[in-house]
């Protein structure tokens, strides 16, 4: 049994306790092998050279969310079938059932998979099996403030240790072979609505989080922990106070600026050879009411590259200055490089593909990646045109996107192989009409109200090259909520909401393989392979901020499964890991 830290089954706000049940005998029944002794940040800067393994939150710090492993490919995509499945439960306290989705991106180092949950959840399985070897779970009180579901979306892992973030923003290390605490810090005001929902990553020897609770007022912070330690090493405020870089584009007078938003909750990318964590800014607050923020309000909506040694700021580059639509920028920048120049590649909510150059935020081009724009337009040379937004109180507007955006935070993926970004998109529009609000700590703070369109909702895959050209689509009845895999084997991975798992030809969009596994997909899906055996693993559940991208199916089945596929183990041409 696993061990306990306390016989009671409910404890003190902001104190874990281990949850223990018997499990299968894997390596010594509850004791993990120290498998992550020696993943140090060298390891993960060279985890392409490790395919076999799933290391970081995005695979690699360049965010492509590509490995290179072949075994299964386009000529026997369709002999894959389920090798394990894990049952996660569906017990929460937070909230109701709809609120709940499995977001998470599995962790896997040498046969060991870390995952983590709602509810301060974490697990350690067997990659091959299934088998649980630990759990830990921390006591997250049930009246915390949250704006879009109870989620977590996984963990990071280095030098013996797993970390990860909890609903009322505590960053926590385990022991990566017992699941046991080792350190807990507090890096958020849950009574203020900060919350914690991000995978953190690991960056030398410190761990980077970000704060989430924009629909709160509240004022968007990176910070960084002493892996070893937990003693806290820097803060960068994503919005600036009076007299520092930014503030200009903020009422002079007033607070607005105090709780401006600019959450960092969604996990950024690394560019090793700048030294940069490059990180997309959450809206400013209140989210829909700009009147009372007049100015661009920097850094919201933003690309943000912040020096990982000390915390500075050195370039940004906004996607929606002075945003009234709700469009965070959060979602990942894709690294990669394109005829010699260092570039990035971000898919921002607000409908448009941004290229810069990442090692100064240079504009490169702005092509627009689905069909209906109508908020307002983005010029070639980066002018934002706005025109539909909830100007007047009271008086109701529609526009395209919705504030789910054409991509929400499930990502897009690129393959090295093909040159190709293929994206997840959501083709939804919204009313909103705006209604002020005196802000009052605790209390959601959006300016408006808003429903989102459940009719003429649809949704598509699409590969895009570095140009912004469309290369091909896949279309879809219902927007495309889950994130993307690309492989080696010329394959591309996506998951609907109505449960389907799909495998794509990854140069022509051919549907190859398809899977129903029973709930909708709003996660991410990895691969890696143990003893020269692929797996394909895709956590499954449906929830979230549902009402945001898909109103239409809030309360749909939960589900709360991590699906793991493999070719059949007689396949011919298995065989050991390069």
């Amino acid at each position: 049994m696993t061990t306990s830290e306390s016989a009671e089954p409910y404890v003190d706000a902001g104190e874990a306790v281990d949850q223990g049940r018997l499990s299968g005998k894997v390596a010594g029944g509850d004791v993990a092998p120290p498998v992550t002794e020696n993943l140090t940040f060298e390891r993960i800067v060279d985890a392409r050279s490790e395919p076999q393994n799933w290391l970081t939150y995005y695979g690699t710090y360049d965010g492509q969310r590509f490995s290179s492993l072949d075994q299964i490919n386009t000529e026997n995509i369709k002999r894959i079938g389920p090798a394990w499945i894990f049952q996660a439960g569906v017990s929460g306290i937070i909230a109701g059932t709809s609120t709940y989705s499995f977001e998470a991106t599995p962790l896997v180092v040498d046969g060991i998979m870390f995952l983590s949950g709602w509810d301060g959840w974490v697990w350690a399985l067997n990659a091959a099996t299934g088998v649980e070897i630990w759990r830990y779970k921390h006591a997250v009180p049930f009246d915390v403030s949250l704006c879009c579901g109870n989620v977590n979306r996984g963990v990071a892992v280095a030098k013996g240790k797993v970390f990860f973030v909890t609903a009322n923003a505590h960053v926590l290390a385990l022991d990566a072979t017992t699941g046991k605490r080792v350190w807990d810090k507090t890096y958020g005001d849950v009574r203020a609505g900060e919350s914690g929902t991000m995978a953190p990553i690991v960056v030398k020897n410190n761990v980077i989080v970000g704060s989430s609770g924009g629909e709160f007022g509240v004022r968007g912070h990176l910070d960084a922990f002493d892996l070893e330690t937990g003693e806290h090493q820097w803060r960068c405020y994503m919005v600036p106070k009076p007299g520092e870089p930014g503030s200009e584009t903020w009422p002079a007078d007033g607070e607005a600026w105090q709780r401006g938003g600019g959450n960092c909750w969604l996990t950024g990318t690394y560019d090793v050879e700048q030294n940069l964590l490059i990180w997309g800014t959450g809206n400013p607050a209140p989210d829909f009411d700009g009147e009372v923020r007049e100015g661009d309000n920097l850094y919201t909506d933003s690309l943000v590259a912040v020096d990982a040694d000390t915390g500075q700021i050195r370039w940004h580059y906004q996607c929606t200055p002075h945003d009234v639509w709700d469009y965070d920028s959060m979602s990942e920048c894709i690294l990669f490089e394109k005829d010699g120049r260092k570039l990035l590649a971000h898919f921002d909510k607000n409908g448009y593909m941004f290229v810069l150059d990442r090692t100064n935020g240079e504009r490169v081009s702005i092509t627009p990646f689905v069909d209906r724009i109508t908020w307002g337009a983005i010029t070639r040379d980066g002018q934002v045109v706005p025109k539909v937004y909830p100007e007047a109180e009271g008086v109701a507007v529609h526009f395209y996107p919705g504030p789910a955006g054409a991509k929400e935070w499930t990502h897009a993926a690129y393959s090295p192989k093909t040159e190709l970004f293929y994206v997840p998109i959501q083709d939804v529009g919204a009313t909103a009409a705006r209604r002020r609000r005196e802000f009052k700590e605790g209390i959601p703070y959006w300016g408006a109200g808003v429903a989102v369109d459940i009719e003429e909702a649809v949704g598509y895959l699409s590969a895009f090259d570095a140009n912004g050209e469309e290369k091909w689509r896949w279309r879809n009845e219902l927007p495309m909520c889950a994130s993307v895999l690309a492989t080696g084997g010329d394959l591309v991975f996506a998951g609907e909401p109505s449960g389907e798992f799909n495998a794509y030809d990854a140069r022509t969009g051919e549907l190859l393989w398809q899977f129903q596994c029973g709930s909708g997909h709003h996660s991410s899906p990895v691969t890696y392979s143990v003893d020269g055996r692929q797996y394909i693993a895709v956590p499954v559940g449906w929830g979230g901020w549902a009402e945001g991208f898909l109103p239409g199916m809030l309360g749909a089945g939960h589900g709360s499964a991590l699906i793991v596929f493999a070719l059949p183990e007689d396949t011919p041409g298995r065989g050991d890991d390069d």
